[in-house]
């Protein structure tokens, strides 16, 4: 059976949940899907699908909400995606003939179950949603969760992690399985970004755009850290927006006030000798192919992003936070700080600058590590098989 699978991306291959879906896709037996893809921006995943003969179009008028920390940020977050759901009338029309005539519609990021739920009670096609990151502990979250439960007949969770977040404020996983997100090794083909030197200094990636939660701003004080240790011969890049957007704590534009970009600001504490930064790059494989390894300082204790699953296909160890070790293992693929100081993330960095030989090592098992759990083939027939299983709940 050839289903005919309706693909809602939140994104346009500007964030790791875009590049994941494009992974699953691609990594899937053609004869065994026909894939629409509708994402909420224009951005360069709609060439990759072109590539491979799949029709992506960009929406973006999709509507997408997600639960926030603080109840008056999301209460506005609310009122805004009632406004484009006025808004978006045009697209719901189109989306609701879409959703019928497709087998199966997939939501790509729990940030559409408002958009799920408005489809729910106007079409009986199979939706299954992909969540890929752990809810806030708010009531709103809570409400979302219950939400999803109800509106989706089948769900993925990227790993343990984002299931037991989704129990824990209500959601019922009974329809849900967790599937690791595909990682493969960067073609031969790829070439390193050209502004990413080769000058011998230990490089350090991040790659990320600017967000409190995941811990962009620490990056200022590691480099602040490591410069005051004398290390010229390392340096940090970054690759990613880093406008910042939002409540910014005053204590972080100390440097300058008026600052509202993370670059700025290390500029304002003359950091620029020790921090690269790029601004969004749409491969970021040629900045892991460049560097020596990969940080994320994350606040959200969740070391098995996007970023880190492809750092470690590129043979690169990683540096980050928290406590779930699928992934990065400390002395096995990196070192993964189970508490956050620039200190202690300094002495990560500096150990591997000067032992690159175990750098290497554990940027090798991190490899073959990741090549076991996110081989492309087999996660992706997990998920055409969850495709299969909501379109037949009989069968």
């Amino acid at each position: 059976m050839v289903l005919k699978v309706l693909c809602l991306d939140g994104e346009g291959g500007y964030g790791g949940s875009s590049r994941s879906l494009y992974e699953s896709l691609a990594a899937m037996d053609r004869r065994a899907i026909e894939p629409i893809i509708w994402c909420a921006r224009k951005g360069p995943i709609v060439e990759r699908y072109g590539a491979l003969g799949m029709t992506c179009t960009a929406e973006p008028l999709m509507p997408r909400f997600t639960s926030l920390p603080r109840l008056s940020r999301s209460l506005y977050g609310l009122l805004r995606v009632a406004l484009a759901f006025r808004a978006a009338r045009p697209l719901l029309g189109r989306l609701a003939q879409a959703a019928n005539e497709a087998d199966i519609v997939h939501f790509n990021h729990e940030g559409l179950f408002l958009l799920a739920h408005w489809l729910r009670r106007r079409c009986q096609t199979p939706i299954v949603m992909h969540l890929r990151t752990n809810l806030v502990d708010t009531p709103v979250a809570r409400w979302q969760a219950r939400m999803i439960s109800r509106c989706a007949d089948r769900l993925v969770f990227i790993t343990e992690n984002e299931r037991a977040s989704f129990v824990r404020h209500g959601g019922d996983p009974s329809r849900g399985v967790v599937i690791y997100n595909i990682a493969r090794p960067p073609d031969a083909s790829v070439t390193p970004h050209p502004v990413v030197t080769q000058d011998g200094r230990f490089t350090v990636a991040a790659l990320a755009n600017f967000a409190l939660v995941r811990g962009t701003d620490r990056l200022l004080d590691i480099a602040a850290e490591l410069k005051r240790r004398g290390r010229s011969d390392i340096r940090l890049v970054i690759a990613g927006d880093m406008r910042m957007r939002g409540r910014i704590p005053s204590n972080l534009k100390a440097a300058d006030p008026s600052a509202t970009s993370l670059d700025r600001l290390a500029k304002a504490r003359g950091l620029d000798d020790v921090m690269l930064f790029l601004d969004h790059v749409a491969e970021p494989e040629r900045v892991l192919t460049a560097a020596h390894a990969l940080i994320r300082p994350s606040r959200g204790d969740d070391p098995w992003g996007r970023d880190v699953l492809e750092a470690l296909a590129a043979g690169k160890p990683v540096i980050a936070t928290g406590r779930y070790d699928r992934f990065v293992e400390t002395g096995l693929t990196g070192v993964l700080l189970p508490e956050y100081s620039p200190g202690a993330a300094a002495d990560a960095i500096v150990g591997l600058a000067d032992d690159r030989a175990t750098a290497a090592r554990l940027g090798a098992n991190g490899r073959a590590r990741v090549l076991a759990l996110c081989d492309g083939k087999a996660r992706a027939a997990d998920l055409l098989a969850v495709w299969h299983a909501a379109a037949n709940p009989v069968a």
